[in-house]
């Protein structure tokens, strides 16, 4: 870990914190998820770094080190964030790979800007179009992410505990095979009893990390974005994504219980969408699958980075 260098981007008024290794002539940007952070990519950082690749990581404006925004974020702030990133850092064209709702501005960033990115790889969430969500028509109303874009309902029950609690509550859910959904007179961190194991690849050193980052920004532009950004319109010029692209998904990750998942990642919808796509299943893997078999992921990673160099 001591061989990731760190530094601040200034993108407008804001600073943005960037994490870095390697010194190759082919780069790839991670874009984390949530609860996530740069921190969450360490072992694929150092894996691709030491087969010639140049990595970076970043936290989004209002996560973890980076600075606030003065109002809400939004996902074209994400994409605007990155292109910027990128021209600081001198990179012309890069690998983009995403996590959870890292997939959404990877996806999207291609198709804005083709002549920038050399394919993209997504942990945990397909290419999915821009649109209204729908969870509503088929999810309950405790369904986490309808609770959580509801203003003050995060707010009240996060409020009760730190935000390292907060965190674990949520890497131990998200680690399930089931959708967190909440009875009626139930929020989301009732789910989690207080003496519930962490996953046994996640350490206690790890959580501290992740609680001292949250800590430093809070997590009102983690609920923000994604949580209550959704229903942002994008005015992309393709729906498809045309550049090469890998998905990586955990055969018990709860993503692939979400209505329309399935056909994005396994039907002729997904061809459609994305032409040049591959999708690998790691079996035992849930959510953060990234963090769970680091070893096989690289692995997975590296060989897309070398069919598309």
């Amino acid at each position: 870990m001591d061989r990731i260098q760190h530094k601040f981007v200034d993108v407008g008024a804001l600073k943005l914190h960037v994490a870095e290794i390697g010194t190759g002539p082919n780069a790839v940007v991670f874009l984390h998820g949530f609860p996530e952070i740069w921190y969450s990519w360490r072992h694929q950082m150092i894996a691709l770094a030491d087969a010639g690749f140049r990595a970076i990581s970043f936290d989004y404006r209002g996560y973890g080190l980076s600075d606030p925004p003065p109002d809400k974020a939004s996902w074209s702030d994400l994409l605007n964030d990155l292109l910027a990133i990128l021209d600081a850092l001198a990179l012309s064209k890069v690998f983009l790979v995403g996590k959870d709702f890292g997939a959404r501005p990877a996806h999207f960033f291609s198709i804005l800007h083709p002549e920038r990115v050399l394919g993209v790889v997504t942990l945990g969430v397909p290419y999915v179009p821009p649109g209204h969500s729908e969870y509503h028509k088929y999810l309950p109303e405790g369904f986490y992410i309808l609770r959580w874009r509801e203003p003050g309902r995060a707010e009240a029950d996060f409020g009760r505990f730190d935000v390292k609690t907060v965190v674990r509550n949520i890497y131990i859910l998200f680690s399930r095979s089931e959708i967190p959904i909440a009875n009626e007179n139930q929020e989301i961190m009732d789910l989690v009893e207080p003496d519930t194991p962490l996953p046994a690849w996640f350490t206690e050193e790890d959580l501290a990390t992740y609680g001292a980052l949250y800590e430093k920004s809070g997590l009102q532009t983690a609920l923000q974005i994604p949580y209550r950004s959704f229903g942002e319109v994008f005015n992309l010029p393709d729906t498809v994504v045309k550049v090469p692209a890998l998905v990586i998904m955990g055969g018990k990750d709860y993503i692939l219980k979400f209505p329309g998942i399935e056909d994005l990642t396994k039907g002729e919808i997904a061809k459609d969408l994305v032409p040049n796509l591959e999708v690998t299943f790691i079996p035992e893997g849930t959510h953060f699958v990234q963090e769970q078999f680091p070893e096989q992921v690289n692995q997975l990673i590296l060989d897309f980075l070398a069919k598309h160099t």
